[in-house]
């Protein structure tokens, strides 16, 4: 069986639990074609590159999933069918990543950002010190 990636982008005014709620279809749906769901990921509130449909936001969700061809037009089909959900996409992958994906990661390198430490009032980087107005026009 091949492996994929299904991410899908449901309407921003659902409650989380009405995104876990087509997370579990979209598994239901693989299971019942003889696929099997290996991680499902939801990344949250998000906010979109350019409105879809009036949403300037979306719920993000991935599945990585291992199926047959037949499973993914399925899946797909009921997707599109489903009105909650703006925006899909399924890809076929060599290989599953290990632990969270990268859109996971990234939020915890954000969270390290901020402990760089504190910057002096002086100091000024590469650039040295400032030269004050009056020692230039001397």
């Amino acid at each position: 069986m091949a492996l994929y990636e299904h991410v899908f982008l449901a309407r921003q005014d659902l409650a989380q639990a009405q995104v876990d709620a087509l997370a579990e279809t979209a598994t239901r749906i693989v299971e019942e074609t003889g696929g099997k769901v290996v991680k499902t990921e939801t990344w949250g509130l998000r906010g979109l590159a350019y409105r879809i449909a009036k949403n300037r936001k979306a719920h993000y969700v991935l599945l990585e999933f291992e199926a047959p061809s037949n499973t993914v037009a399925e899946l797909e089909r009921q997707t599109s069918i489903n009105e909650d959900v703006i925006r899909y996409m399924t890809v076929r992958v060599d290989a599953h990543e290990a632990g969270p994906s990268v859109m996971m990661r990234k939020s915890d390198r954000d969270g390290r950002r901020g402990d760089r430490g504190e910057r002096g009032a002086g100091d000024r980087g590469d650039r040295g010190p400032r030269r004050d107005r009056e020692e230039e026009a001397a």
